[in-house]
């Protein structure tokens, strides 16, 4: 059983910068693919990116690379997603989740999920 909680959305104008956290918790995370996603009102939940907790490598939608950067705090079992360059088109409800062997880039084989935290871009 894996706990992720996200925190941080927020208001905040285009262009400007946000940092959302994940706080996970649980049994044997530590090898599995942690990520966030998305979901825009009226629209499919999508994936941002991913991270291999024990190694750290990175994997990014094409729509967020470059802009966003996702890493984390081992110490303090944290995942964060770092965005900049905010754009309109960011606005959505972004999740975080974890699993043991999921598909990454696609939101099937995720085994769970946080409740999700809002951020909204206005221009």
């Amino acid at each position: 059983q894996v706990q992720l909680i996200e925190s941080g959305g927020r208001l905040v104008q285009v262009g400007g910068s946000l940092r959302l956290s994940c706080t996970i918790s649980g049994r044997d995370f530590y090898t599995y693919a942690v990520g966030w996603f998305r979901q825009a009102s009226g629209k499919e939940r999508e994936f941002v990116g991913t991270i291999l907790w024990s190694g750290g490598t990175t994997y990014y939608a094409p729509s967020v690379k470059g802009r966003f950067t996702i890493s984390r705090d081992s110490a303090k079992d944290t995942l964060f997603l770092e965005m900049n360059s905010l754009k309109v088109e960011d606005t959505a409800v972004y999740y975080c989740a974890a699993g043991a062997s999921p598909a990454l880039g696609a939101t099937r084989g995720w085994d769970f999920w946080g409740q999700g935290t809002q951020v909204t871009v206005s221009s």
